[in-house]
C-alpha cells in the first residue's frame, strides 16, 4: 500500500499545531520564577515584587520571586539565558544592564539574542539626591561645589554598567565636574552608605530615595525627567534647576529564554498587560513611584535596539569600562 507523503505533511502540521495549542492552554502548570539581577530593595526588584502577586492571581498560578545579584546583573541574565525555555524561568531585566553590558563587554556569558522579549512593565526616571552633609541645597550650588572640589565628594551605582553609574558619568561630562565612584551590588546596599554620609551623591530612580528625600534625610535636588514626579512635587526637573538636555529613564521589561513557544511568550505577555491594568496594582505604583507602562513582545524588541544603540555610544564617549 502506497503512502501518500503530502497527507503525511498535513497530518504531522495538525498534529504541531495541536501540541502547540496544547501547551498554551496547559501553562502554566507549575509556579513561575521571576530572576531578578539585583538584591532586595531598588527600582528593578520594586517592579517584580508589584507584578509577582497580580500576575499569579491572573495566571492562577505562583509567580516567585527570585533575586539573583551579581556580576553587574550578568550572573541572572546568565542563569536565565541557559534556563530551559518553557516560560517558567523568566527574567526582570533592567535596561542598563539589558543593553548597557554587551557594549562594556565582549566576553559576556550571555548575549541579547539568548533572551525574548515578553513584555515591558515599568519606568522610572532618576532623581539626584545627596547626603545633607553636602553644602548645596540646590542644583546649581551643587555643581558649583563640585567645581571648586573636584574629587572630594563619592557617588553610588548600583553596580558598573548600572544606569546609576552611565548616568553619573553622563552627568559630569555634562557639567565638567569629578566624583569618585563607588559601584555597589544594587540599590539596596548603596543606600544605606549613602544614608550614613560614607557615599554623598546618588543619582537613581524614586523607589531607592523617595521616602528618605520625604523624610529629609536626603535632599532631592533635580529629577532628570521632562516632568516633576508626583511624590516628589517640590523637587524640580533638571531643565527647571538650570541644567537642561539631562535626561535619564530606566526601564525593566520581561524575557524569557530564546527558544521559549510562541504561544507561551503571547499568553505570558497578555497575562502581564491585564495584570498590570488592575486598579490595585496602579495605586501601589504610584505609592512606589513607578510608572507603568505596557509594551507587547514587537515593540520592546524595538525599544531594545534603539536603546542598544544609544547606550554603547554614550558608554564610547563617556569612555566608561567595566571595570
Amino acid at each position: 500500500m502506497k503512502t501518500n507523503p503530502v497527507r503525511h505533511l498535513a497530518l504531522a502540521g495538525c498534529a504541531l499545531l495541536f501540541s502547540s495549542l496544547a501547551l498554551a492552554q496547559a501553562f502554566p502548570a507549575k509556579p513561575i520564577t521571576l530572576v531578578v539581577p539585583n538584591p532586595p530593595g531598588g527600582f528593578v526588584d520594586a517592579s517584580a515584587r508589584l507584578l509577582s502577586e497580580p500576575l499569579s492571581r491572573v495566571m492562577n498560578q505562583t509567580v516567585v520571586v527570585d533575586n539573583k545579584g551579581g556580576g553587574s546583573g550578568n550572573v541572572a541574565y546568565a542563569q536565565v539565558a541557559r534556563a530551559n525555555p518553557d516560560g517558567y524561568t523568566l527574567l526582570t531585566s533592567y535596561s542598563a544592564y539589558h543593553v548597557g553590558n554587551p557594549a562594556l563587554s565582549s566576553k559576556l556569558s550571555w548575549a541579547q539574542k539568548d533572551l525574548m522579549p515578553v513584555a515591558l512593565i515599568t519606568v522610572a526616571t532618576n532623581v539626584i539626591a545627596t547626603h545633607p552633609s553636602v553644602p548645596a541645597n540646590n542644583l546649581k550650588e551643587f555643581i558649583a561645589y563640585l567645581k571648586a572640589n573636584p574629587g572630594k565628594l563619592s557617588y553610588a551605582s548600583q553596580g558598573n554598567g548600572s544606569l546609576s553609574h552611565i548616568g553619573t558619568e553622563m552627568f559630569k561630562l555634562q557639567t565638567g565636574t569629578s566624583m569618585v565612584h563607588i559601584p555597589y551590588r544594587g540599590s539596596g546596599p548603596a543606600i544605606q552608605d549613602v544614608l550614613s554620609g560614607q557615599v554623598q551623591i546618588f543619582i537613581t530612580t524614586p523607589p531607592s530615595v523617595m521616602g528618605h528625600v520625604q523624610a529629609g534625610k536626603l535632599k532631592g535636588l533635580a529629577v532628570a525627567g521632562k516632568t516633576r514626579h508626583p511624590g516628589l512635587p517640590a523637587v524640580p526637573t533638571t531643565a527647571e534647576a538650570g541644567l537642561s538636555g539631562f535626561e535619564l529613564e530606566a526601564w525593566v521589561g520581561v524575557f524569557a529564554p530564546a527558544g521559549t513557544p510562541a504561544d507561551v511568550v503571547n499568553k505570558l505577555s497578555a497575562s502581564i498587560k491585564q495584570a498590570l491594568d488592575l486598579p490595585e496594582i496602579k495605586t501601589r505604583s504610584a505609592a512606589a513611584g513607578i510608572d507603568l507602562r505596557y509594551l507587547p513582545p514587537a515593540e520592546l524588541e524595538a525599544l531594545v535596539r534603539r536603546e542598544t544603540e544609544f547606550w554603547a555610544k554614550t558608554i564610547k564617549t563617556a569612555g566608561i569600562t567595566a571595570d
